[in-house]
């Protein structure tokens, strides 16, 4: 902890929250990318993050032992607060008339690199733990935060952290998988690699009948 930074930033020294920044600004950054998987909505995210940081500067005083957990804990409110302001506006689009299709290119744009899917896959996996599992898992697991740093960034006790991020994780190995395998799936049928039957039975996934004579 640097007291006299704190003082400083809670005075209104642009420069002292300047140095803030620059130790914060990348491991904010990563925290949003790996919870959200798009890398736009990320800059937002670290751009709302220290615009509330410093709005709310005063509260950097004793209470607050860690500024990295501090950051990160408003970094998962502004993802909070962003997921609900989407779904508003999603539950608007859903009462509106649907547009006139257009064609779909996202077959050339998405998915060119291996590590781009995995990301990908990781994110969508992720998305279908609770909330409270997935804040736990991605404070911890990917942004490195200790058990107790994480409790204080969600204000919640570290026994209740510990348990959560232990469901979180055997969860997530099942459904990144689950993940992983739809990716194969879907990119076979776009390529033709997987011979359907005249029935329309997936000859892949039939197993092969033995004699019993």
């Amino acid at each position: 902890m640097d007291f006299p930074l704190h003082e400083r930033v809670r005075s209104g020294d642009r420069a002292a929250f300047a140095e803030i920044f620059d130790e914060h600004a990348r491991v904010v950054y990563a925290h949003a990318i790996r919870t959200t998987g798009d890398w736009a909505l990320s800059e937002d995210i670290m751009s709302l993050t220290f615009l509330e940081a410093w709005r709310l500067r005063d509260k950097l005083r004793g209470e607050v032992r860690s500024v990295r957990a501090w950051l990160l804990g408003i970094a998962t409110n502004v993802m909070r607060n962003l997921a609900r302001a989407s779904r508003r506006h999603r539950e608007a689009m859903s009462r509106l008339p649907p547009p006139e299709a257009m064609p779909d290119f996202s077959d050339e744009v998405v998915g060119q690199m291996a590590d781009a899917q995995r990301l990908a896959a990781a994110g969508r996996a992720l998305r279908r733990l609770k909330r409270s599992e997935r804040e736990v898992f991605s404070l911890i697991v990917w942004s490195g935060l200790e058990y107790a740093a994480a409790a204080e960034a969600l204000r919640l006790p570290v026994g209740t952290v510990r348990s959560r991020l232990s469901r979180a994780r055997q969860k997530l190995r099942r459904f990144v998988e689950e993940e992983l395998d739809a990716d194969r799936d879907a990119a076979e049928l776009r390529t033709g690699s997987r011979h359907i039957s005249p029935s329309g039975m997936d000859a892949t996934r039939i197993a092969p009948q033995r004699s019993t004579g």
